[in-house]
């Protein structure tokens, strides 16, 4: 007896008998009112961010290239509505290490209706009229016919030379092209710039080259978007399969959750070892392939992901990943075998909760809508602060100058003191920026944008915690199944949510926002210190994400429990938190091994749904059979709509799971408080199901006994 007193002494008192409790308390009042209180304050200084945002950003900036002036290209209403593209003067000058501090090029940008598909200097136009005519469209106004080629060059008005260019993200990139070692634009490897320069396309390479990363990652962004719209329906096709799949698998866990959980458990098992003996199977038809056995390391990184596929150390790698996820599965199911029994037991029982409360698998809909909404003003706040700043000029030249990367205004600049002491200086738009108070603080408030974003969402994803745990504490509680449930049970938990506990929920979500910022802060620091050679200090960031990512875990896995206690009781936060926490620990090892054993039970079936997709899709795209191939569309990477339905479909099925998963957590504390308040006498009888008792060992006696 003293043990058991100093073991509950630690955590918290035990449940008593309450004859008058019969599942979440009607007679309650408002929790944590300061929190509330200040959840609201917040969300109005929150849309008074997006209101002045709004009223100070410009989206067009992130929509079109900007030339010298700081005009928008291909803005519609102005002159340069039609000429929606960008244009260097001198693309070389776009290889200076000051790009990389200004992201600016320091040369004349123009905007343009085509980007230059001819080579031609300046030299060479002036000597035809046709020519010239064509050549004056890269110029700037105020070019004359009767001016002089050394004059133009001299004050800047058109570039010294054209080169073939083709446009990428709205901007004029020389066509650089590879024949045999030569590297080309257009058709030519050298150039005469009109000052009696040559240049080698290779020199062009500098200026360009992350121009050519992105163009080849353009090309493999556009083959996916093509991809996308020849198979966009048959996507659709597979998620609504997902879709219906997972309905079934709900429909029969109503009925048959045993059996299904152990046809799931094998049919798991099945995917994966086929999954093992498949990538044997092409490892095996590789072995005398040409080229086959060339590592992964010696290919590098490859734009046309089929080439991997080719590859024998490719299958030999998802070969091994298999093989170590089937014998961890495996394992596992050995030596959990007796819980898989209990927690097969709260599944079923799972199963009737949500047979009883059906409305509870579209929760997840108002849930995501919700979200969805959150996300949408976050990024569109996000943007218009990005785009709130104001348009800075600055002094480029190309030999010394004492305003050098000064401030400028281009409209009066020809006549400045500066042109005057740096005749080839030009003032050309930098960046945006500002020094006004509002600009000074800008930072502050994409934080705070950020900080709202992750408050707002975390009280959604409470706000669908607390709803499903009150519907489902008021089936358990129901002495007479289902005549005791009340009606309505999620309008009638969801009620009670918002209008006794905003402030609980805001209080949890508070904390976990916190939690992430404070993780966001270290991934910045992180990403800021990747080129530092301090090991310890690399080391205590590594320490610190470490400890805040379980923190973030244990605080979820906190919350989730306190808001059941808080929809059954309606006690604050802090005090259904504790009360959680000293029920889950008075009862450590079934949560240790039960509950985990019930989330990875419900895993396993959003795999199989996954699986049975996966293999499906992966036979269809794929061509492997016959029967599809005048049906399947021709793509350029057949994996991209198979992972788009794997991902879908994972959606999809957690979507459904995680109403199972909450129903679980609810009935496995229900079923914890209901081991504590009675002891299955006739006046304290236990209101667990009977597959439960069996399994404790355990009965409801009768006045007769």
């Amino acid at each position: 007896m003293p043990e058991e007193e100093n073991y509950y002494g630690k955590n918290g008192e035990p449940r008593k008998y309450d004859a008058n409790f019969k599942g979440p308390i009607q007679n309650r009042g408002c929790t944590d009112i300061i929190c509330c209180i200040l959840f609201i304050v917040a969300i109005v200084a929150y849309f008074a961010v997006g209101i002045l945002a709004w009223s100070q950003g410009d989206p067009r900036k992130v929509i079109y290239p900007t030339n010298s002036k700081g005009q928008f290209c291909g803005q519609a209403g102005t002159e340069l509505q039609t000429k929606p593209l960008l244009f260097y003067f001198n693309i070389m000058k776009c290889a200076s290490p000051l790009v990389l501090l200004e992201f600016q090029c320091p040369t004349t940008q123009l905007c343009v209706d085509t980007c230059p598909n001819r080579f031609m200097t300046l030299l060479k136009a002036k000597v035809v009229p046709s020519d010239w005519n064509y050549y004056k469209s890269y110029c700037k106004q105020g070019v004359s016919d009767g001016m002089s080629a050394p004059d133009i060059l001299k004050n800047g008005l058109c570039p010294a030379m054209l080169l073939p260019s083709k446009p990428l993200t709205r901007r004029c990139f020389p066509a650089l092209s590879k024949q045999g070692q030569q590297v080309l634009v257009g058709n030519q490897t050298t150039f005469n710039d009109g000052r009696g320069n040559v240049i080698q396309a290779t020199d062009l390479i500098a200026g360009v080259q992350n121009a050519s990363i992105v163009m080849e990652a353009r090309q493999v962004v556009m083959k996916i978007f093509e991809d996308y719209t020849h198979s966009w329906y048959w996507i659709l096709i597979g998620l609504v399969l997902a879709t219906i799949i997972s309905l079934i698998f709900i429909v029969l866990l109503r009925f048959l959750a045993g059996i299904m959980v152990w046809v799931m458990i094998v049919l798991v098992i099945l995917v994966v070892g086929y999954g093992i003996v498949h990538c044997y199977f092409e490892y095996a038809a590789l072995k005398n392939e040409p080229g086959s056995n060339v590592t992964l390391q010696e290919i590098g990184f490859q734009t046309d992901f089929s080439v991997y596929l080719h590859i024998r150390q490719t299958w030999l790698a998802f070969m091994i990943i298999l093989a170590i996820v089937e014998v961890i599965i495996i394992l596992l199911l050995i030596f959990l075998r007796k819980r898989i029994l209990l927690a097969i037991a709260l599944i079923k029982e799972a199963s009737r909760a949500i047979g009883h409360v059906m409305s509870s698998l579209f929760y997840p809909l108002l849930t995501f809508l919700l979200l969805a909404v959150v996300i949408a003003y976050w990024a569109v706040t996000a943007v218009f602060l990005s785009t709130s700043n104001q348009a800075i000029y600055k002094v480029f030249n190309e030999t010394a100058c004492e305003y050098s990367r000064q401030n400028c205004d281009p409209a009066n600049f020809s006549t400045s003191n500066i042109k005057t002491k740096c005749p080839d200086s030009m003032c050309l738009f930098a960046f945006y920026g500002g020094e006004t108070a509002y600009h000074k603080y800008l930072i502050g408030l994409q934080f705070y944008n950020v900080f709202l974003f992750f408050w707002c969402a975390n009280f959604v994803t409470a706000l669908g915690q607390m709803t499903l745990a009150g519907a489902f504490a008021s089936y358990y509680w129901a002495f007479n199944k289902p005549k005791d449930i009340p009606a309505c049970p999620i309008f009638a938990s969801l009620g009670r949510a918002l209008r006794y506990h905003t402030g609980s929920l805001a209080f949890g979500s508070l904390i976990l926002a916190i939690i992430q910022v404070i993780r966001v802060l270290l991934e910045y620091l992180d990403y800021k210190l990747k080129g530092a050679q301090n090991k310890f200090a690399k080391f205590l960031l590594c320490c610190l994400k470490c400890c805040f990512w379980c923190l973030e875990k244990f605080i979820k896995f906190l919350n989730r429990n306190a808001y059941i206690m808080v929809a059954i009781y309606g006690k604050n936060f802090c005090t259904s938190a504790r009360d959680a926490f000293f029920l889950l620990m008075r009862n450590v090892i079934r949560v240790a091994v039960l509950d985990k054993v019930t989330d990875f039970l419900l895993f396993l079936g959003k795999l199989l749904i996954v699986g049975l997709v996966g293999i499906f899709a992966f036979f269809f795209f794929s061509g492997r059979v016959k029967a599809f191939e005048s049906t399947a569309p021709t793509l350029n990477y057949y994996w991209v709509p198979i992972l788009t339905l794997a991902i879908g479909s994972y959606l999809i099925a957690h979507g459904f799971f995680s109403v199972y998963a909450m129903c679980v957590d609810t009935l496995f504390l229900c079923f914890l408080e209901d081991l504590e308040r009675n002891d299955g006498s006739a006046e304290r009888p236990y209101l667990m199901p009977d597959s439960l008792l069996k399994i404790l060992n355990k009965k409801n006696k009768t006045a007769a006994e």
